[in-house]
């Protein structure tokens, strides 16, 4: 990139606040839930309904790691090279005191799965219907559960054995287990390309459903899942990581310290049981609305097809996701674009569920991503906007290091520190020093987003109110409790939506909420 002039401006953004009960502010998550509690939390303790699936180890590993949620989990003392004072830690209270919600570790909806059972279907030969077999083995008790059981469940969280972790992701190699033949060959990894009219008359069609599939345990529970509640996966050596030692009696894993822990899972805990977020952002702009768009190939698809997915979030930092239609929208190694009718009818359906909520259109729309927009597409989104609303595109990269920013001590360039090329471009440090935990937390120099204004139907906003929103949208990840991310919540999980999207267990369609992926 050529500049017009020797000299570039160096901006700084304060830190975005964060709303919390009776109106109370923090810039951190954890202060202002201690201190104050969830913003519109209950009046009153609320008992949540929790589902638990696992082997009777895992179940018992939950129960016992609930009793510390309940009454409380202290920071560990700092080790020998730590500082004394590590103010990005925090003691955890109690779910009642922080948060306002209970459970009785003794009355959980426990499900239990035998392990050994999971250890036979992990050793099928085919990756696909190994994963799957695993996968059933979890989902079918809840189906179970859901067809002979009375009462409704608020979030279902699967406990699983490390042998699940190892060995039922995509990049899971399994060497050395001795495996067993399955339904399907070894080697086949999609559909099989003849006509069933050709094939063996006892063969069954619907075996091959696997193939829909990722082979990725996790996305298929969060897929299966869809149609029924949020859903959170927890490692036995998460809850209990002394528990799984090595010959020299050390944790096998390296986890984050039991306090942390305990503030990220009962965040998450409360985000898929409550109405409302724990928090939302302060000061947030009336009739703003932001869209992160992300587009995955469909597996198992013989046309190379893509899903297009659309994540709106609102004020109160709250989502709900939009699966787009399938189509050839990939028209370059890394470029995806929608035809007219596909980006129109994207958009109006966001729109649309925009107005039931607000009861008016948003005033301006932004539509964050990493792919560019073409004529056709852009033209079709600001068709299906109303007459007065702004549609703003805006493109978010992350570096690699092709720019740093180095600053005088001994901590690195400060969080919300930006570099404006022009009034278009503009580099901004979401990750950083951080004065109020006067600490940065990262294992080298941090690199930029690299923030570009592509278009805009109306009014080009101004560099600056792009910058302080992407600031603001890296506070709001309701899977954990950090003081930020680094990548705005409209990009962070997009991802994450789209790998659950594709997944041929996804069959629901339709807007779903956001806490339904995460």
């Amino acid at each position: 990139m050529r500049f017009s002039e020797a000299h570039l401006i160096v901006d700084h953004f304060d830190e975005p606040e964060l709303d919390f009960y009776h109106d109370q502010r923090s810039h951190h998550p954890k202060d202002g839930l201690y201190l104050y509690g969830p913003h519109d939390g209950p009046r009153k303790p609320r008992e949540v309904r929790i589902g638990i699936v696992g082997t009777s180890d895992g179940v018992g590993h939950f129960r016992s790691w609930s009793r510390r949620l309940l009454s409380g989990i202290p920071v560990p003392p700092p080790g020998p090279t730590e500082k004394k004072d590590r103010l990005h830690l925090a003691d955890f209270v109690g779910l009642e005191e922080t948060f306002g919600v209970t459970f009785d570790p003794d009355r959980l909806r426990a499900l239990t799965v035998e392990f050994d059972a999971i250890e036979r279907a992990t050793r099928v030969q085919n990756m696909h219907e190994a994963v799957d077999a695993v996968a059933r083995i979890y989902t079918e008790r809840v189906h179970k559960f859901r067809r002979n059981e009375e009462g409704s469940i608020d979030v279902w969280i699967f406990v699983v054995p490390e042998i699940v972790y190892e060995r039922c992701r995509p990049e899971s190699r399994r060497t050395g287990l001795t495996l067993v033949a399955g339904k399907t060959p070894k080697k086949q990894r999609a559909r099989s390309p003849q006509s069933f009219l050709f094939m063996d008359e006892r063969f069954d069609p619907r075996i091959e459903d696997v193939f829909d599939d990722i082979p990725d345990f996790r996305r298929h529970i969060k897929a299966t899942l869809l149609s029924i509640a949020p859903s959170q996966i927890l490692r036995e050596s998460t809850l209990e990581p002394t528990a799984f030692t090595n010959n020299a009696g050390y944790p096998k894993r390296t986890t984050q310290d039991p306090a942390t822990v305990a503030w990220n899972i009962a965040t998450g805990l409360y985000y898929k049981t409550q109405d409302r977020p724990p928090w939302r952002l302060s000061n947030v702009r009336e009739g703003v609305c932001y869209i992160g768009m992300v587009y995955k190939n469909l597996p198992n698809n013989r046309d190379n097809h893509v899903c297009c997915a659309a994540q709106m979030f609102l004020s109160e930092g709250d989502g709900v996701v939009f699966r787009g239609a399938n189509g050839p929208w990939k028209t370059g190694e890394y470029e995806y674009h929608l035809n007219a009718d596909a980006a129109e009818e994207l958009l109006r359906t966001v729109i649309e569920a925009y107005r039931e909520l607000r009861s008016e259109p948003p005033k301006e729309l932004f539509i964050h991503g990493q792919a560019s927009f073409n004529d056709e597409e852009w033209n079709a989104f600001c068709r299906a906007a109303p007459k007065g609303t702004n549609v703003v595109g805006v493109r978010i990269r992350p570096t690699g290091g092709d720019a740093k920013l180095f600053r005088a001590g001994d901590y690195p360039v400060i969080r919300g520190t930006a570099l404006n090329l022009d009034e278009k471009n503009a580099y901004l440090w979401t990750s950083g020093y951080v004065p109020q935990l006067d600490t940065y937390i990262g294992p080298e120099t941090p690199n930029p987003l690299l923030v570009t204004i592509l278009r805009s139907k109306h009014r080009q906003p101004e560099m600056r109110t792009v910058l302080s929103d992407i600031m603001g949208l890296t506070k709001i990840n309701y899977n954990s409790c950090n003081f930020n991310d680094g990548l705005p919540v409209t990009v962070r999980f997009a991802k994450m939506v789209g790998d659950i999207l594709v997944m041929g267990s996804a069959r629901e369609g339709g807007p779903q909420p956001f806490k339904y992926y995460i």
